[in-house]
């Protein structure tokens, strides 16, 4: 599996996954992309992600691989990148998933907090979720399934084969939705 590993918490995503048996690849340049059976965009800083991914010649072949059916999972500044729409801002986004974000809504670093949230799909017991400069999805199109709330505000999605997060699940020890994305990539006999 692929983590783009431009900035951010690729690290931190690439134990998950290997905790969760999944080789990985760090994705830096489009050539990277190939033989890849899936993508995780980590946390970070959307626009600098944005930038180097335009610096790195990535931004088309990213675009192709997603748009091909490479299944993909943005979490925090991934689902920036992965939105339609980002509230008050012009920068690079990928625009695979039809919502609408506001960046650093839930507040500054400062304000970062963890909640237990309910995500049905998983089953009990909470899912503890670390909220660091967290996007808010402040609108979801008709196409997008809505997998956990917080504070009546959608904070995990999916559309299909790209899926998105307002939090780090890479920063816990649980590695159940990083199993949920993993086993709905191997019953569509990806990996």
């Amino acid at each position: 599996m692929g983590v783009l590993a431009l900035q951010g918490a690729f690290v931190e995503q690439e134990r998950a996954l290997r905790r969760c048996g999944v080789d990985t690849r760090q994705i830096r340049k489009a050539e990277e992309l190939t033989g890849i059976r899936a993508l995780l965009i980590p946390g970070g800083e959307s626009t600098t992600i944005g930038r180097l991914m335009e610096d790195f010649a990535l931004t088309a072949a990213l675009t192709r691989a997603i748009a091909g059916g490479l299944p993909v999972f943005g979490t925090c500044a991934g689902v920036i990148l992965l939105a339609r729409e980002i509230v008050g801002s012009d920068q690079l986004r990928l625009g695979f998933l039809d919502i609408a974000v506001e960046r650093n809504a839930y507040g500054r670093q400062v304000d970062s907090f963890e909640v237990d949230l309910d995500i049905p799909a998983l089953g009990p017991p909470p899912f503890r979720a670390v909220f660091i400069r967290a996007p808010k999805i402040v609108a979801v199109g008709p196409g997008v399934e809505v997998l956990a709330v917080h504070e009546d505000k959608p904070v995990l999605v999916r559309q299909g084969h790209v899926w998105g997060c307002a939090f780090h699940p890479e920063l816990t020890s649980d590695l159940r939705l990083h199993r949920y994305f993993l086993d709905s990539i191997a019953n569509r006999q990806l990996i």
